[in-house]
């Protein structure tokens, strides 16, 4: 399963840009988040962002969590 099936079979995935799904099936791509060192504390949100990483990861790319 493709990373992008494996988010909309998880209802992770509300709407992507037009040519995203093909050139993540054909080329291997970083992606990374970014976290506000500052904040009070971590979410529910950071959590569902970390889950993306790390299927983002399982299907090949490259995850970088700042």
């Amino acid at each position: 399963m493709s990373f992008v099936e494996e988010l909309r079979w998880r209802g992770m995935l509300q709407d992507i840009m037009p040519g995203t799904e093909e050139l993540l099936n054909k080329e291997k791509v970083s992606g990374y988040i970014g976290f506000d060192p500052t904040g009070d504390s971590l979410h529910v949100g950071h959590l569902t962002q970390i889950m993306t990483l790390i299927h983002f990861q399982n299907a090949g790319h490259k995850p970088i969590a700042l």
